[in-house]
């Protein structure tokens, strides 16, 4: 098995946003010739995370954004002194990484899915590590 190693470099423009790297992902699967293999995708950040989630409509992730700020509000009390709980908090209820599987040079989505960096604590320079499994 062979792996391939790759770091995507993202900057965000908001204090929290969701970047879709769908075309990305596929651009480092193609470049890579991964035709069939497991490409895992890591976010080296305790501020930000990666998702899968529909693509289609701008809303829905308009909406989760929406949601998680009323479920975890920046000014919620925190003791954390740098004032970015909020952040630390959603981050980890998105999570740090996604696998997802690549048939025929394809990543294997759903219809309506794209792979989103969630930004909670920008904007920032921020990094996406991706590793690739080839069979």
């Amino acid at each position: 098995m062979r792996v391939v190693r790759r770091i995507l470099e993202l900057e965000t423009r908001q204090r929290s946003e969701m970047v879709d790297v769908t075309r990305e992902l596929q651009v480092i699967a193609d470049e890579e010739n991964v035709d069939e293999g497991r490409m895992t995708v890591y976010i080296p950040h305790t501020t930000a995370g990666i998702t899968i989630n529909e693509n289609a409509d701008p809303d829905v992730a308009a909406d989760m954004l929406e949601h998680l700020d009323r479920m975890i509000p920046w000014k919620g009390g925190w003791r954390h002194g740098e004032g970015n709980s909020a952040a630390h908090i959603k981050a980890t209820l998105v999570g740090n990484s996604a696998t997802l599987s690549v048939e025929g040079g394809m990543l294997r989505l759903g219809t309506w899915q794209g792979v989103f960096f969630c930004e909670f604590d920008g904007p920032r320079r921020r990094k996406v590590w991706v590793a690739c499994e080839l069979y």
